[in-house]
């Protein structure tokens, strides 16, 4: 027999009422789900320990990924990392906004270690949508908060992903609607500057060959849905859900007019609409591999890896 869920989740539309309690209960060493304008993100504080643990519980992520730590302001960020000319003006060109810095890590700091997951560098970011930013002004501290999902599955956009996702293992989720972006935010390192995540904001970067675990987001295996998924499809197989773009017609499409904008935004959405189709497959359209396109390939690769993964493992 299964056990009880944990929690009760909540869902509180976005108002000082919701982010009050969103910030006692992350006082109280809880994880709440909260809207960045990227995805939603599982936030907790990020110097208890035991508060960071609770996000790799709900989420049920692995140890080696590190987190991403939310801050109000470049300010906040400094007193947690060191900042050299390169990411200052990076920062301030771009913050708030939705681009992740992987910087040494300032020693005393008071972040958990698990946050960083054993690396000496810490990824941090000021996020721009107006729920992360009061939680941040209500709570006090830094945020932990990477996206408010299981791991390894697609990323939430709505409240309703994450409660289907996670309910029954997190208290509380801040309903603002869709995310504006749907994407995840670039990571980038400096000293020298490289491209470890493509995302909405695109410096010009070729992605980094890592060859270890830098930042969030780097498993080969990522965003996944439960369905096998087929990439660059121009027609579906009869048992197929077919996402669209452009000329590609589908069930659904990320955008008919072909802005890659658009299927940003939209990308997480179609593939959680796939996932609760009749249907036993997903395929995809192709999606022109520049500029955000590169962040959507990205994302649509480390999908189909994960359920590749899960067909060997089903058959072996």
């Amino acid at each position: 027999m299964p056990s009880s869920p944990a929690f009760e989740t909540a869902i509180l539309p976005y108002g000082a009422a919701a982010i009050a309690e969103a910030a006692r209960l992350i006082a109280a060493g809880q994880c709440v789900a909260v809207p960045t304008e990227t995805v939603y993100g599982l936030a907790a504080d990020s110097t208890n320990g035991q508060a960071v643990a609770g996000i790799y519980a709900a989420k049920g992520r692995p140890g080696f990924n590190p987190l991403i730590v939310h801050v109000p302001d470049l300010a906040a960020a400094e007193r947690l990392a060191v900042f050299d000319d390169e990411a200052r003006a990076l920062a301030t060109t771009h913050w708030p906004g939705p681009l992740t810095l992987v910087l040494p890590a300032k020693p005393g700091s008071g972040i958990a270690s698990l946050v960083t997951a054993g690396l000496d560098t810490i990824a941090i970011r000021c996020p721009a949508h107006p729920a992360m930013r009061d939680l941040l002004t209500a709570a006090g501290r830094p945020l932990a908060a990477p996206s408010a999902n299981a791991s390894g599955t697609i990323s939430p956009t709505r409240a309703g992903h994450v409660l289907n996702s996670l309910g029954g293992r997190i208290p509380l989720i801040v309903d603002a609607g869709p995310t504006a972006v749907g994407l995840e935010s670039t990571i980038v390192a400096t000293g020298p500057l490289r491209l470890l995540r493509p995302g909405p904001i695109d410096l010009g970067l070729a992605p980094h060959a890592a060859t270890s675990i830098e930042a969030p987001g780097q498993l080969a295996s990522h965003y996944a849905p439960a369905k096998p998924l087929r990439l660059n499809a121009t027609q579906a197989d009869p048992d197929e859900w077919l996402i669209g773009f452009g000329a590609v017609a589908g069930d659904t499409t990320l955008s008919a007019r072909g802005d890659l904008t658009e299927a940003a935004a939209r990308l997480f959405d179609a593939l959680h609409d796939a996932d609760a189709s009749p249907r036993d497959r997903i395929a995809i359209a192709p999606v022109p591999g520049t500029g955000l396109g590169l962040a959507i390939n990205d994302r649509l690769k480390r999908a189909a890896a994960c359920a590749q993964e899960g067909s060997r493992s089903l058959s072996a």
